[in-house]
């Protein structure tokens, strides 16, 4: 049944779907998903939990994470996914766009656009890149006054506060300030860029809430597994940006191919087929909402050695 006339989702509000996933025993796997797309498929596979990445989000309208789209860019791509999926979503709210009021605007809304859980670090404009070097720090104290305008505003919304102090303060520093965090109304944690069991066990056991880890790609962290995540104490993994890469790699060798061969008849096996890809969408329960549209047929796969004779 497509969202426009389904009537027997979960109406849980999704802070409380969200919750529920970080209660039950064993990690909360959240896979991003920087698309409505992305996340169908995600759900198709078996998450039940998702992470909108600002990066991601970012990097899929070709610009850099640096803090440069707006509120608003971030919560059409929340509201489609939102709508498409019907899961829990994590979503990356980078510095929350602004101070204490603006925390407290972001928070209402994506609510309103379908997140479930919001994540805001402890940077200043121009953000970074938690795994990439010298990141401007907010003060604890200013980080806390926006964990705690955001815990003001919010009716049902979990409130992840990350901290991007390890690698320039050091983990005790990175401990202190997640303390302080979650004394101001953090519902979990996240610190960026760690590398050891270690330090991720500390982490989350010091922290005094649930702990986030961030199995990002071609970064400071090690490749753990979700098992080992949990193993070092953590409660949710996310790989942030997968989705995104995967899809844009893939892109790059499909465009290099069709200029260099002219054709794509060689790529097809690479493909998601037009039958696969309207069953993903549910094109066919679309159209049976509107009795004027005939249902369609999908073309056999015609696979030519060559161009056809005119």
């Amino acid at each position: 049944m497509t969202w426009l006339v389904a009537d027997d989702w979960d109406s849980t509000p999704m802070g409380e779907r969200f919750q529920a996933l970080v209660d039950r025993p064993g990690i909360v796997r959240a896979p991003g998903a920087h698309n409505a797309m992305a996340g169908v498929l995600a759900k198709n596979a078996g998450f039940d939990c998702l992470y909108v990445s600002g990066a991601a989000v970012t990097a899929s309208m070709a610009l850099p994470d640096l803090g440069v789209i707006t509120l608003d860019d971030l919560c059409f791509v929340v509201r489609t996914i939102h709508r498409a999926t019907q899961l829990p979503l994590i979503v990356d709210g980078d510095t929350g766009y602004g101070e204490v009021l603006n925390v407290m605007r972001t928070v209402r809304e994506l609510e309103d656009a379908g997140a479930a859980a919001i994540q805001m670090e402890d940077q200043v404009l121009p953000k970074k890149c938690g795994h990439l070097n010298d990141k401007l720090l907010e003060t604890p104290e200013g980080m806390a006054r926006k964990v705690a305008a955001a815990r003001k505003a919010r009716r049902h919304l979990r409130i992840i506060a990350r901290t991007d102090a390890v690698q320039a303060e050091g983990l005790e520093a990175g401990i202190a300030r997640a303390k302080l965090y979650v004394q101001a109304g953090a519902d979990l944690v996240f610190a960026d860029g760690i590398k050891t069991p270690e330090e991720f066990r500390r982490f989350s056991t010091e922290c005094g809430a649930p702990f986030m880890a961030n199995m990002t790609e071609f970064g400071r962290t090690p490749y753990y597994t979700a098992k080992q995540f949990e193993e070092f104490g953590c409660k949710v993994v996310i790989w942030p940006v997968s989705s995104l890469r995967v899809a844009s790699k893939a892109m790059q060798e499909m465009y290099g191919a069709l200029k260099a061969e002219d054709t794509l008849i060689n790529h097809l096996d690479k493909m998601q087929t037009r039958a696969e890809l309207y069953e993903t969408i549910g094109y066919h329960e679309f159209e049976a909402l509107d009795d004027s549209v005939a249902e369609t047929i999908v073309p056999d796969d015609i696979r030519i050695a060559g161009p056809r004779n005119s």
